[in-house]
Parts: structure tokens; C-alpha cells; sequence
């Protein structure tokens, strides 16, 4: 019998509120969930099961209205009064914390290996209101919307969401989720696409000690630096991807001021986005740029050599871009309410939106990673797995979920009478 199959037979179709419901109860992340006042009127159970509610709501983009009318025990008001009072940006970040720690500790090494140090990133679109400030038109997806940059590390847990503009830039995004992830592991690898490199990104990778690896479209048409203008006489099979030598005076002129700017980036002093912003082909002739770029075009050359070498390090590459990719395509499993559209224009509770979307794509990663080992504590059926096997699993699947609620159909009941002759 194999996994899905066991799987199916002890649990069946899973509500995605029980998920995230057990993930609380494990973990206790609702503690992250503070109210500024004092005083507490109602007791911890009916606060906890509200909150849940209200963060399902947020997650689903169903709304608190029809949560609300889904729900028995709860009114519309009394989940907007704990919307207003518990839930913002700070305490859904909290939260993610607690979990992606708690997915990390729970795993079994024998199952999912040891923890990794790598993170695929990339981004998503989410449409929005032409009357949003954050909104902007994509050229590649022709349609007006706002963008979530995740980072997801191998087994599929999402260390760190951010909303940005379309036009933003992402390697801007992925530096900032690396120096600000909410987790306990140590990132040193970063799988991204094409639009996620630029030769400023190799550079500040290389002063923040982390290697970029993109999948870079066009990789043949990549210029290659040598160390020396004699240096390229010893390659004539590559003589047309050769460049020139790399400028090396310039680099140890400005290397301070490198290291500087790297330093108010990983100290909070300024944000990527800013320093990035500033060294664009829009200010080519600042110093600094060139260097940057100088040592950027090193840090590329080094990676593009290996890249063309290596065929594992590709399928590498391509692996975790992929885990990135089922992410975002468990988001529109999950993010189904108004047909997956952004329909706050108030930058807060769209920032609110991606974070509660984070935090239950999160728990479904958390219960699955239960549900595995529980079905692989079997020994006979851990017999029957191969290494392709454990390679193919992972903890973000969503067949056996259900996320919609329950319906049920009284005949007996009508709304209205009909008069029949």
C-alpha cells in the first residue's frame, strides 16, 4: 500500500481549519496574538477559537462575513472587534516564527534528512484593485495586481513572505528575507530565477556570505571575466563568452565602501531596497556601482563555470525552484475566496492577507509532516521506500483537504412556498 493510500484510509478528506486548529494546539503560536488593553472579558478558549476564525478568514480570503454565517457560536461583530484587537502584522510574523521552528524541530532526519541551509524564493502575483496604491500592471502576467515574495527552504516550510510592488525589485526581496527570516536555520544557498540576479545581487551575496544560484535563461550568452588579459589565451573553446579581465584595482579601491553599505543593510540601518534602488543602471557612473558590479561579474563568472560543469548542481537548482513553485500553487488552493483577488486597497490589511496566507499554507505543511510519520512509523512499510521515494515526498499536499466547510441538503427545508395548480 503506499503512502497517500494509508494516508487516505486512517484520516480521509481533512478539514483545513482542523489542520490549523491541531497545528495551535501543538505549538500554542496563538500566544503571539496580544490585545494592547488590560482587561479580558471572555475566557482563553472562546478568545483562542475566535482568533482561529478570524485567521482562517484572512488566510482563505473568505471573509469574516461568511465565516461568521458558517459558524453557530460566533456573530460577525465579535469577529471584527478580535480582528481589530489582536491581529496585525508584528503578531502574524510572531506566529509564523513559533510554527516554522516548531516544523523544523518536529521532523524526523531519517525521513526528511537534516535540516537544510538552502531556500528557493520567487514571487507571486495576486490580483488587486486598479484603485489600490500598491497596484501596478505586470507586463508578464498583463494584469493589474500586488506581489508576495516567499522564501521556502527545501521541505517546503516558508521562512519568510513579504508584499511588494511589481515593480520592486526581487533581488531587493531576497536579501531582505535573508537577513530577516523568521527562523532558526542558517541560510547559506539561495535558489531564484532569472529576475531574481543581477551582478549587484552576486556581489552583496558574496559580502553577506550566502551563494546565489539562479537559473539563469540564456546561460550560454553569459559574459565570462578572466583574472588576466593573458588568462584568456589558455581558453580558446570559450574564446566567445570570454570578456575582458576583471578590474581589480577598482574593487580594492571602493572595498570599504562595499562593505559598508552591506553592513547598514544587515544591521536595519537601511533597507535593501534603498541601497539597491541607488545602484541601478539609472546611476552607472557612481563609483561604488562599478566596483559593485566588478565584484558582482566575479562572483557570476565563478557561478556560471560551475552551472555549465555541473550537471547535479543544476538539477539542484531545479529542484528547489520547484518546492518554490508548489507553494504557489497550493496558494491558490488555499487563497480561494474572491477568486484569489486583493480586495482591501489599505496596504496594512493587504500586508495582514499575506501573512495569515503564510501562516496557514504553514500549517498544512506542520499536520502533513505529522501525518507522514505517522504512516512511515510503520517498519514494514518503511521497508518498501527507496531513496527516490523519500526524495519525492512532501509535507505540502493538499488532495485530502478540504477547505470549503460542510454542506448539507434538507429537502424538507424551503425558503419560499410555490403555488402549484
Amino acid at each position: 500500500m503506499s503512502i497517500k493510500a494509508e494516508m487516505n484510509k486512517q484520516w480521509g478528506v481533512i478539514s483545513l481549519l482542523d489542520m490549523m486548529k491541531e497545528a495551535m494546539l501543538d505549538t500554542n503560536f496563538i500566544r503571539a496574538f496580544e490585545s494592547a488593553g488590560v482587561r479580558k472579558n471572555m475566557d482563553t478558549a472562546t478568545l483562542n477559537m475566535r482568533l482561529l476564525l478570524c485567521l482562517y478568514a484572512l488566510a482563505t480570503n473568505a471573509g469574516l462575513k461568511r465565516i461568521s454565517a458558517a459558524s453557530s457560536n460566533v456573530t460577525y461583530r465579535q469577529l471584527r472587534h478580535i480582528r481589530r484587537r489582536y491581529i496585525d502584522v508584528p503578531s502574524l510574523r510572531d506566529a509564523n516564527r513559533i510554527l516554522i521552528n516548531a516544523i523544523l524541530a518536529i521532523r524526523d532526519p531519517s525521513i526528511w534528512g537534516k535540516m537544510g541551509t538552502a531556500i528557493a524564493a520567487d514571487s507571486k502575483q495576486f490580483k488587486a484593485w486598479d484603485r489600490n496604491p500598491m497596484a501596478e500592471k505586470h507586463l508578464r502576467y498583463n494584469d493589474s495586481g500586488v506581489m508576495a515574495y516567499w522564501h521556502v527552504e527545501t521541505r517546503s516550510a516558508c521562512v519568510y513572505s513579504e508584499l511588494k510592488r511589481v515593480s520592486a525589485r526581487e533581488p531587493a526581496s531576497l536579501i531582505n528575507g535573508i537577513l530577516n527570516h523568521c527562523s532558526d536555520m542558517s541560510i547559506n544557498t539561495a535558489y531564484v530565477d532569472s529576475h531574481g540576479q543581477t551582478e549587484v545581487a552576486f556581489a552583496f551575496s558574496r559580502l553577506l556570505s550566502f551563494d546565489l544560484a539562479p537559473r539563469i535563461k540564456r546561460v550560454g550568452h553569459s559574459k565570462l571575466y578572466t583574472p588576466t588579459e593573458v588568462f584568456k589565451d589558455r581558453l580558446p573553446n570559450i574564446g566567445p563568452m570570454i570578456s575582458r579581465p576583471v578590474n581589480w584595482q577598482r574593487i580594492a579601491r571602493y572595498y570599504d565602501d562595499m562593505v559598508k553599505y552591506t553592513t547598514a543593510m544587515k544591521t536595519g540601518t537601511t533597507s535593501p531596497e534603498t541601497v539597491l534602488r541607488r545602484f541601478s543602471r539609472n546611476n552607472y557612473q557612481h563609483p561604488t556601482y562599478k566596483a559593485l558590479s566588478e565584484l558582482g561579474r566575479v562572483v557570476k563568472t565563478i557561478f556560471v563555470c560551475r552551472y555549465l560543469r555541473s550537471e547535479p548542481f543544476r538539477r539542484e537548482i531545479q529542484e528547489g525552484l520547484n518546492v518554490v513553485e508548489n507553494w504557489n500553487s497550493a496558494t491558490n488552493f488555499v487563497y480561494f475566496g474572491h477568486g484569489g483577488e486583493i480586495t482591501s486597497n489599505r496596504k496594512e490589511d493587504q500586508e495582514i492577507a499575506i501573512q495569515a496566507l503564510h501562516l496557514l499554507q504553514n500549517c498544512m505543511v506542520y499536520a502533513n509532516t505529522h501525518m507522514y510519520q505517522n504512516v512511515l512509523a510503520d517498519p514494514i512499510l518503511r521497508k518498501t521506500m527507496t531513496k527516490e521515494d523519500y526524495r519525492g515526498i512532501t509535507p505540502l499536499i493538499y488532495n485530502h483537504v478540504n477547505p470549503y466547510g460542510n454542506f448539507e441538503v434538507n429537502l424538507g427545508d424551503r425558503m419560499f412556498t410555490t403555488n402549484t395548480a
